[in-house]
Formats: structure tokens, sequence, C-alpha cells
């Protein structure tokens, strides 16, 4: 039987879901971490399939592998694979296109709303009798603003992108968009990356991170934006500086900041933005939703199965 190994399945699938269809399909072995170079090469020798999430597959690693020919990313991006060195190999490599769209949108929102409503905030103080104490029927603490009017600036305008802007119109917000490649749709304003930062109460990052946007958002740009707009990050890590982030959040330049991301994960202790003024951060979960990753699991089932079949799917490296 044709070997596949999982070499980090634990985060896509903790238990909610069966690896069964795959096991199914050859001799399969399934692990939660591979955390080194010696624990890949003894679980991936021999294997003709290998599905891999985090753990990098460079150009050492695929000259030792000469049974390799497909390898599946457990995710949209397969930057920890070696593309080039795969071409050069005969290598096929699948992702999983555009699994965690919704999830990722909606927890854009769950953030924003978060800064808007105070809701963690609320909830803890009832918790611990505020309320209890309360002469009055309503208890207040932060303010609490209103969502509708706002104008929101998206940055980047793939299926996320977009997404993230339907919500936002039917939250009664404005839509600004910064992207390389404007799209036919009369529902949002396209403009120039100054202007989108100087107008937008919500800045809202959904672009790659490539050489060009890496650090996007910098101490030039943050001096651009509006007093006191707010910065969303559910893409990726490398598009904020983070010192310059916690700097304008600490002398109140933005008044608010949420990301699902950060440039190293799990961050170091000394990481300036786990400790700013009114920095919202969730562990990279944007992604998790199960509905998600049940697409996930599926589409990567038929991404193998495709191989096997000798007509592989979701290629990136045709």
């Amino acid at each position: 039987m044709r070997k596949i190994v999982v070499l980090d399945g634990y985060v896509a699938n903790p238990g909610d879901f069966s690896w069964g269809p795959l096991l199914d399909m050859g001799d399969c072995q399934v692990y939660e971490r591979t955390d080194s170079r010696e624990e890949l090469l003894e679980r991936a020798t021999g294997a003709e399939v290998i599905l891999t999430d985090k753990v990098p597959i460079n150009a050492d690693i695929l000259s030792v592998l000469p049974d390799l020919r497909f390898i599946s990313v457990l995710a949209t991006g397969y930057n920890i694979v070696d593309i080039p060195a795969c071409c050069q190999r005969g290598v096929v490599v699948s992702n999983v296109p555009n699994y965690s769209t919704e999830s990722v949108a909606q927890h854009t929102f769950a953030l924003l709303l978060q800064m808007l409503n105070h809701t963690d905030e609320y909830t803890r103080e009832v918790a611990e009798g505020a309320w209890s104490r309360s002469r009055d029927f309503t208890l207040f603490l932060s303010p609490i603003r209103e969502i509708a009017g706002m104008t929101i600036g998206i940055i980047g305008y793939g299926m996320i992108g977009q997404a993230v802007a339907r919500i936002a119109r039917a939250f009664g917000m404005k839509v600004l968009v910064s992207t390389r490649t404007p799209k036919a749709d009369p529902t949002v304003s396209f403009c120039s990356l100054a202007e989108l930062l100087g107008q937008s109460d919500v800045v809202s990052l959904h672009c790659p991170q490539t050489p060009e946007t890496t650090r996007i958002i910098n101490a030039s740009n943050i001096a651009l934006m509006k007093p006191g707009a707010m910065l969303l990050n559910t893409a990726r890590g490398g598009l904020v500086d983070e010192e310059a982030l916690a700097q304008a959040l600490n002398n109140g330049r933005l008044s608010g900041a949420a990301l699902d991301v950060l440039s190293s994960e799990p961050p170091p202790a000394d990481n300036p933005l786990l400790h700013a003024r009114n920095c919202h951060i969730t562990p990279h979960v944007a992604w998790a939703g199960l509905g998600a990753r049940r697409r996930l699991m599926e589409i990567t089932f038929a991404n193998v199965r495709a191989y096997l079949d000798g007509r592989p799917i979701n290629v990136v490296n045709a």
C-alpha cells in the first residue's frame, strides 16, 4: 500500500473529526506534531504522500525523501513548502483554498464589536459584582460606539476581504478598498492606500504577506491614519510593525487594535503588543471555526484521493 504520513495534524483536527477517509486510502500514519528534522525523516521515509500544516518541507528534506511524490498542505498558504525544489523533483503540491472565508470574516467582526461594545469588560464587571452594587438598572463602564455610519478601510480584496465588505455593508458601514487588482464592484469605493488610511475609522487587513506588504502598517502609515482609528488584523502578523503599533496605542494615536495574528507564534513574552493599551489579541483562531475545519478536512481528503486517482486538484505548482 502507498504510504501516507500526516506530520502535524493536531491543529487542523484536535479530535473533532475522523481521519478515517484518509486511513482508507493507504498505509497512513497520523502524528499530532513533528518537532525535529530527525522525527520528520524517521516518519516520512518511504512516504509517497505527506500532509503538513506548519512543518517545513525544504530542498534539503526533499533530497532525502526520494519516494515523495505529493504534498498536501493543510492550509491555504503554502510558504512552508519549497515550491521550486518540488517542481525540480516532480513533487506535486496542493493546498486548501477558501475554506476559512466565512470563519475569518466572522472573527473579524467579533473583534471589531468587542472594541466597540466592550462585552468582555461588562461581563467581567458583572461577574465581579459591579452591577449588583449599582444604584441604577444600567451600569455604565466604557462608552459603547455604534458601528452604523463608520467607514471601514479594507486592504486586500480577495475572498475574505469581499466577505468582510459584505458584512460591513449590512451593518451600515461605508466601505473603502485598497488593492492591487480592483474589481468591478459598485458596492465599495476603491482608492489609494493613503486615501484609505486617512478616511477610515477602522482599517482591516486582508492582503497576503509579500515583500511589498510586509510591515505595511508601520510608523509612516500609522501617521496617515485618522486620529483615534482602530486596526484589525486577521491576515498575517508580518503585515504590522508591532513596535510602531504598540507605540501608537500607548500614546493614544490609535484608539484600539484587535489582532488574531502576530509576527511570531506563539509570541515571545516581550512582544510589545501583549501589554499595549487597548490591544485585543486572540491566538490565531479566526480560521478555526468548526465549519471551516470540516471543509479543510474534506478538501484535504479530496486532494489526496484525486492525486491517488491520477488527477490532482488544487495544485499550486502546476
